[in-house]
């Protein structure tokens, strides 16, 4: 396997790191440790230590809250898989922000402790050598690992390793409040001193550090690990892009970054590959802001997609059932189905453009990318009429939004997908999906071969051109054959 410009620079510099192994015991029956990585990688005063795995006294659910703070949603046992979490404590820099410049410290020695969430496989031939590490989302004044929701199937299914990173004093002061006995001692502020997630930038680059530089160690597993690539969503992906305009630079960690959902522009001086995915949804503000694509910056659009879809809603209803000790059914029934609204926005919410589908290409793409320099497809971009901000789509003659990529749900229509919503909360983020009328698919489909030999085209088509994984199509293509479109 080639090694990148970053893993050879690793290699011959292990001899002069120091990476001590304090303490092993047993603790109710879980394994504890703390690790000390080297300062110098650190670059933000003495090395963080980390302890885990933290043990886990109470089945998710309980009302001890002696688990996980959203744990996965899925028997990740049966894939082959093991979910642990981890304290990490240690202190961190301030930084200026220049505009689109590396930034420079402005004071250090800003104690911190947080939580990073760790899902593997348990057994090395399994692991497929990369570790996408998520800076946790907490829009909604808590950690969402929303990237984790959307890909998930594809992480257990080729082998990655997922850690979620606790970087920001919203998630943290959630997780203090929901278990004091867990989380209390967790703090991202220097005790209240450091308010504007300021460590933030530091807290994301030591977790990436912790993964790549322990791979005997507990953290990983002893799974030796070749690439880590973060990766982060909507508020999460604003912080990404300031981290690597401003403090990457001083100090690489990551080999690659999928800024996925927002993110300012992004510098062209990088080394070190960025990737945009953008919903239909983020364009509204994205489009002004393009970027041509390089030999180290990609962009892809979907058309059709929304920022919070189906998909995630459906993911995030389970981890809130897994938690408060519903069940599935339970959780799920307060979705609405398609074509109904919930009453909050103003058209039926949530897309059902599987924007998953192009995430789970783009990680395997990002991947061969690092390695072998393999550069990953381009694509063209949704088409504005103006792009503002808030830009202005074309659509065709049944709302649906034209150019981008697009994937058989959009290509070959059933409904009116949409990125863009009004209504209360969030509904802006939620997008739209309005079905047809049975009048409209019998003159689309005249016969359900009709519908199934369009989508099969259109999926082929998407493989072919790498927008989605041939699993993903074929998906598609069941799907299609199992629907009633044409019967």
């Amino acid at each position: 396997m080639t090694m990148s410009r970053n893993q050879q620079s690793q290699t011959c510099g292990k001899s002069a790191r120091m990476l001590t192994m304090l303490t092993m015991m047993m603790a109710t029956g879980v394994l504890l440790f703390a690790t000390v990585l080297t300062a110098a990688a650190q670059g933000a005063g003495p090395a963080p230590t980390i302890t885990g795995p933290i043990p886990v006294t109470a089945p998710p659910g309980d009302a001890s809250h002696g688990f996980v703070f959203s744990p996965a949603a899925v028997d990740l046992a049966s894939h082959g898989y093991i979910e642990e979490e981890f304290f990490i404590e240690g202190t961190a820099n301030r930084y200026t922000r220049p505009e689109m410049a590396t930034a420079e410290v402005l004071d250090s020695g800003h104690a911190y402790k947080t939580r990073f969430v760790v899902r593997r496989p348990t057994s090395r031939d399994a692991f497929n050598g990369t570790v996408v590490v998520e800076w946790n989302n907490v829009t909604a004044g808590r950690d969402l690992d929303i990237d984790w929701f959307q890909s998930w199937p594809h992480f257990v299914r080729a082998g990655y390793a997922w850690v979620g990173v606790s970087a920001q004093r919203v998630g943290v002061d959630a997780l203090r409040e929901w278990s004091p006995e867990r989380y209390g001692s967790l703090d991202v502020t220097h005790d209240g001193m450091v308010e504007r997630d300021e460590l933030s930038y530091d807290i994301f680059a030591a977790v990436g550090r912790a993964v790549r530089e322990s791979p005997n160690a507990a953290v990983m597993g002893g799974l030796s690990v070749d690439h880590v690539i973060a990766t982060g969503h909507s508020q999460s992906a604003g912080r990404l892009a300031t981290y690597l305009n401003n403090v990457h630079p001083i100090d690489p960690v990551y080999e690659g970054v999928v800024v996925h959902g927002g993110g300012s522009r992004i510098r062209d001086d990088l080394d070190v590959k960025v990737w945009k995915l953008l919903a239909e949804t983020d364009l509204g503000r994205q489009a002004a802001i393009r970027q041509p694509d390089t030999t180290s910056f990609r962009t892809w659009e979907v058309a059709g997609s929304s920022h919070v879809d189906i998909f995630f809603a459906v993911e995030s209803a389970k981890v809130t059932a897994a938690m408060d000790g519903w069940t599935e059914k339970e959780a799920l029934a307060d979705l609405p189905a398609a074509g109904e609204r919930s009453g909050r926005c103003d058209l039926p919410e949530y897309s059902r453009v599987p924007f998953r589908y192009v995430m789970n290409a783009a990680y395997d793409h990002m991947v061969r990318w690092v390695e072998a320099g393999v550069p990953p497809p381009t694509a063209s971009p949704v088409d504005a009429d103006s792009v503002g901000p808030p830009a202005v789509f074309a659509r065709d003659e049944r709302g649906n939004a034209t150019g981008g990529i697009r994937l058989a749900a959009h290509a070959v229509p059933t409904a009116m997908n949409a990125g863009q919503n009004t209504g209360a909360g969030f509904c802006r983020l939620y997008g739209a999906h309005e079905p047809f009328d049975a009048a409209t698919l019998a003159g689309l489909y005249p016969s359900h071969d009709v519908y199934v030999a369009a989508v099969r085209e259109i999926a082929e088509a998407n493989v072919a051109a790498g927008y989605i994984l041939a699993e993903d199509g074929e998906e598609t293509i069941r799907l299609a054959e199992q629907s009633a479109i044409g019967r």
